[in-house]
């Protein structure tokens, strides 16, 4: 397994700026964000009961979700009413298309200061990379697991998610091998792949210079799962279908 790139606090913005992405360990994270490791903690417990994901397409078991939209604007943070999420064709290919309704996350998870301090913070770094405005925010709490053997943390494969900042949280790892990330220019030959293994690692990705998957788990243990929070940012609204 390749070790993640790590950036140090004071260069993750440089580093995504010039490069597109940036990966950010645990305690720089708990830095940036102004969190405690027992607040972060606090948001793990909110993993244990999320419902399946209703809407795979490949006939799997193995994905878990709940979802819920937010709208930043400087330092205030909005929750919208529970919408479906939606994504062209263009950029996810299995389920792209249709509105996916998903479980609501969790109000107690939502309430906590964690949770507003992460998606806050992201919204500061995308207004400082790509100009200060409101940002229209999607939170995916995911759990992929090993109960059919194999669990696909991207089923889609190699994508772009039609936004602007993807943030993806490693919120627990337990039992598996495999869930490699793997990112590439959308527009040129560099890549870098490695394995986020320490909980709270983040990856950053520049949703429009970049493709990203990560790559399926198997089980190392009798049971085996990956915990994410995946946060997207876009201008000017939510991604919905054209009526």
């Amino acid at each position: 397994m390749f070790e993640p790139p790590y950036s140090p606090a004071d260069q993750l913005e440089a580093q995504l700026r010039d490069a597109g992405h940036t990966v950010i360990a645990p305690a720089t994270v708990r830095q940036v964000f102004g969190l405690t490791q027992e607040q972060l903690n606090q948001l793990q417990v909110f993993w244990r009961d999320l419902p399946p994901d209703a809407h795979l397409r490949d006939g799997g078991r193995y994905r878990f979700r709940r979802h819920a939209s937010f709208i930043a604007e400087g330092s205030a943070l909005r929750q919208v009413p529970h919408r479906a999420h939606w994504q062209p064709l263009d950029y996810n290919a299995l389920h792209g298309g249709i509105e996916r309704w998903f479980e609501p996350a969790d109000p107690q998870a939502v309430a906590l200061p964690a949770w507003s301090s992460l998606l806050l913070g992201l919204a500061g770094i995308a207004s400082r990379l790509k100009g200060e405005q409101a940002w229209f925010i999607e939170a995916h709490q995911f759990r992929i697991d090993t109960t059919d053997g194999i669990g696909r943390p991207t089923p889609e494969g190699a994508h772009r998610d039609g936004v602007d900042l993807v943030a993806v949280f490693l919120v627990d790892r337990q039992g598996i091998k495999g869930g490699e990330s793997r990112i590439f220019e959308a527009q040129g030959p560099q890549g870098q792949r490695f394995t986020m293994l320490e909980p709270w690692t983040l990856l950053l990705l520049d949703d429009e210079r970049m493709i990203h998957e990560t790559t399926p788990i198997q089980p190392a243990a009798e049971r085996g799962w990956r915990d994410t929070l995946v946060v997207t940012l876009r201008r000017q609204g939510f991604q919905d279908p054209l009526r």
